[in-house]
C-alpha cells in the first residue's frame, strides 16, 4: 500500500529542522555567503538538536535514522541555506561508505566519537583530472608491512580543512582497473597530509571546499574500509546511492525557497493595474515551479524509500538527482526573472539562490552522468 503522509516521527524531524532553518540558518545565511566564513556555531547548534549525523547506526551510538528521514531534514536545512546545509550533509556522504561497509570496530572508532561531540568528516574521491570518471583517479596506496603508503591529490573536497577523518579512494592495484580501487579511513592529522586554500566558489560559499594532498601518508592496514582490498569502487558507488537522494532533496529545498520568494513578490509587485501574479506569463511560471518542486520531492522520497527498504535504488537515485538538480536551476532562474531587475541585485534573496543552485547539476555526479546511469539501468531491464 502506498502512503504519502509522514510518520509522526518524520513530521517531528521536519518541524525541528524547519524551525531551525527559519530561526537560526536563514538569519545568518547572507553573512556566511558574503564572507565565506565556516558556520561552526550553527553546526554546533544543529548537532545539539540531533540534526547532524542522523544515519549513524544505533550500535555505534547514533540515531540510526533512514535515508528518507535524512532527506526530510536536508530539504529544510537547504531551504535555510544550501551552503550551510552542504557543510552539514557532507558528513553524511563521508559516513555512508563506513555505515554501509565498515567493520564493527571501524564504526566504533570513527563514527561513535561523532555522536559524542561535534566532528566533521570528508569524502575524498574527486581529483584534478578525475571527477565524473572515478576510475581515472591517480591516488595510489602501496602496502609496506602493516601499513599502506598513500600518495596523490584530491580536489573539490567539502569540509577538507574541518574534517577529523577522510574517506579516501586509492588504487592498490592499477592493473585490475576499478577492481583495484580500495577505500581507506584516514585521520586528518596523519603526517604527510596538506590541505590547500579555500576555493572561492560562485555559490554555497559557507561550504569549506579545498584540495587535499597525500604525500607518503602511512595508513594502518586496520583502516582499509571493510578490511578488504579491491572493494573501494563498490563502496564509493554504494555511498552515492545513499547520498544522492538527500542531495536531490536539498535541491528541492532551494527551489522551494526561490518559489516562495517569487510568489510573495509577484503578489506585491503591480503592473498595468494589478499584481504581476495575475498576469498569465507570471502565473504560469509559478504553476510550473510548484508542479516541478512537487515532482522532484516525490522522486526523492521514492529513491530514499527504496534504499531504506533494502531495494536497489541506483536508477531511482539518479532520477531524483538529475531531475531535482535541473529543476532547481530552472526554478531559481525563473525566480530571478519574476523579480526582474531586482532579482539581479544582491539586495534580494533570489540572487543568492540562483548562484547556489548551479552546483547541484555538478557535484555528486553531474546531470549528464546521471543520464548515463539511467540509460544503463533502463537498458538492463530489456
Amino acid at each position: 500500500m502506498i502512503g504519502y503522509e509522514l510518520t509522526e516521527d518524520q513530521a517531528m524531524y521536519q518541524k525541528t529542522a524547519r524551525d531551525f532553518a527559519r530561526d537560526v540558518i536563514r538569519p545568518a545565511a547572507a553573512h556566511h555567503d558574503e564572507t565565506g566564513e565556516y558556520p561552526w556555531e550553527i553546526l554546533q547548534k544543529s548537532w545539539d538538536l540531533g540534526l547532524m549525523n542522523t544515519m549513524i547506526p544505533e550500535d555505534a551510538g547514533g540515531l540510526g535514522l533512514g535515508c528518507l528521514d535524512a532527506c526530510i531534514i536536508a530539504e529544510e536545512t537547504a531551504w535555510g541555506c544550501s551552503g550551510i546545509g552542504t557543510a552539514i550533509e557532507a558528513n553524511g556522504l563521508a559516513q555512508a561508505p563506513l555505515i554501509m561497509f565498515g567493520t564493527p570496530e571501524q564504526k566504533k572508532k570513527f563514527l561513535t566519537p561523532m555522536t559524542e561531540e561535534l566532528q566533521m568528516a570528508a569524502y575524498c574521491v574527486t581529483e584534478p583530472t578525475a571527477g565524473s570518471d572515478v576510475q581515472g583517479v591517480k591516488t595510489s596506496a602501496v602496502k609496506k608491512g602493516d601499513v599502506y603508503v598513500l600518495n596523490g591529490q584530491k580536489m573539490w573536497i567539502t569540509n577538507a580543512s574541518k574534517a577529523t577523518w577522510y574517506f579516501v579512494l586509492a588504487y592498490t592495484d592499477k592493473d585490475k582497473g576499478y577492481k583495484g580501487l580500495t577505500g581507506f579511513i584516514v585521520p586528518a592529522d596523519t603526517p604527510g597530509i596538506t590541505v590547500g586554500r579555500k576555493e572561492q566558489n560562485m555559490g554555497q560559499r559557507a561550504s569549506d571546499t579545498r584540495g587535499v594532498t597525500f604525500e607518503n601518508v602511512e595508513v594502518p592496514a586496520a583502516n582499509v574500509l571493510g578490511g578488504a582490498e579491491g572493494t573501494g569502487w563498490f563502496q564509493a558507488m554504494g555511498a552515492f546511492d545513499k547520498s544522492r537522494p538527500f542531495v536531490a532533496s536539498a535541491s528541492v529545498g532551494v527551489a522551494r525557497a526561490a518559489y516562495e520568494h517569487a510568489k510573495a513578490y509577484s503578489l506585491e509587485r503591480t503592473t498595468f493595474g494589478k499584481p504581476i501574479a495575475h498576469h498569465q506569463a507570471v502565473s504560469f511560471m509559478l504553476a510550473d515551479m510548484a508542479m516541478n518542486i512537487q515532482a522532484g520531492r516525490h522522486l526523492v522520497r521514492e529513491s530514499a524509500w527504496r534504499h531504506d527498504a533494502g531495494l536497489k535504488n541506483t536508477k531511482e537515485a539518479a532520477f531524483a538527482k538529475a531531475f531535482a538538480a535541473d529543476m532547481c536551476n530552472k526554478v531559481c532562474t525563473d525566480a530571478v526573472q519574476v523579480f526582474g531587475g531586482y532579482g539581479y541585485s544582491k539586495e534580494y534573496p533570489v540572487e543568492k539562490l540562483y548562484r547556489d543552485s548551479k552546483i547541484f547539476q555538478i557535484y555528486e555526479g553531474t546531470s549528464q552522468i546521471q543520464r548515463m546511469i539511467i540509460s544503463r539501468e533502463i537498458l538492463k531491464e530489456g
